[in-house]
């Protein structure tokens, strides 16, 4: 249980706010309930809607370190918990050699020798020689932290089933140190692009929440707060054309975080309002494939019609 991280989801609500990301009500409440119920939180929703920012500023406003593990296609077990120093462990040996030597002199036999070599795992195999990998440094971490999933659907269904077990003891196993237990508990947050279904029993063992684009009106506050510089009237024209665009039949819509970067833009660019050049020039700011700039370019009077 995490009793003292938030008093309230209104404590959790000011908190993000302070962090500049705007939580809505049921954001904040499901963050609180992980909190205090020790439980991961599984965020889903499109690309670029501020599903990994919401993990960052969850660090932030606990004053928990930040541990990223970026999930891909290939990524398994050792990459995700730890690694071998294994020039480290030869410099080692080598320096050692003559100890070694000494330790196998009055060996009788082959076996004997390796028995005695074998008796020294703990000199060649300890903490000295192991590299941590995300996983095992959230478990290792000698104060609490924020321990990041992102985009979990990359992986493959056998990693998640792995990440399970981890997530429901919060301890590892390595063959040569025995089993490792937690010091604390993070706070874990995953993320899901919903590239592929994950599995009933992950979502069974956290908290879901699902972030969709935000409303217009929430839109328009985000932007007010990450760009202040922007005016009233621009603002509301940005909003307005991006919900015009995420409407058509594109390959990807325009996210959150690329309505920042069009609006901070056209500030750069000292717009007073959406002209069609201008939109036109800064289209590639919001759409990224080209024939969904085509269709973008070719409704573009609708597109900025009151």
């Amino acid at each position: 249980m995490f009793d003292s991280v938030f008093p309230s989801v209104d404590d959790v609500q000011q908190r993000f706010r302070s962090e500049k990301y705007i939580a809505s009500r049921r954001i904040s409440t499901v963050v609180y309930l992980a909190a205090r119920m020790g439980r991961p939180v599984l965020i889903e929703g499109p690309a670029g809607v501020g599903k990994t920012e919401l993990a960052k500023a969850l660090a932030e406003i606990t004053d928990r370190p930040l541990i990223r593990m970026q999930c891909y296609e290939g990524l398994d077990e050792g990459k995700a918990l730890y690694e071998w120093k294994y020039a480290k462990q030869l410099l080692y040996t080598q320096l050692l050699r003559d100890r070694i030597g000494e330790l196998v002199a009055d060996a009788h036999s082959l076996p004997d020798a390796v028995a005695k070599i074998a008796g020294q795992d703990d000199a060649f195999f300890s903490f000295r020689f192991l590299s941590p990998r995300p996983l095992l440094s959230a478990i290792l971490a000698e104060r609490p932290v924020t321990l990041l999933v992102d985009e979990i659907d990359k992986a493959e269904p056998e990693f998640e089933a792995f990440l399970l077990e981890v997530l429901s003891d919060f301890q590892v196993s390595v063959p040569e140190l025995g089993t490792i237990r937690a010091k604390h508990i993070p706070l874990v947050v995953l993320t899901s692009n919903n590239a592929r279904e994950l599995s009933d029993g992950l979502k069974r063992r956290c908290l879901h929440l699902f972030i969709d684009f935000p409303a217009p009106a929430e839109e328009l506050e985000i932007i007010r707060m990450k760009v202040p510089e922007i005016s009233e009237k621009l603002a509301k024209a940005v909003v307005a054309a991006v919900g015009k665009i995420r409407a058509m039949d594109l390959r990807k819509p325009p996210s959150v975080s690329e309505s920042l970067d069009w609006a901070r833009s056209l500030v750069i660019l000292n717009a007073e309002e959406l002209q069609p050049e201008l939109v036109e020039s800064t289209l590639t700011m919001l759409v990224k494939y080209e024939k969904d700039l085509e269709r973008v370019r070719g409704a573009l009077d609708k597109v900025l019609a009151p």
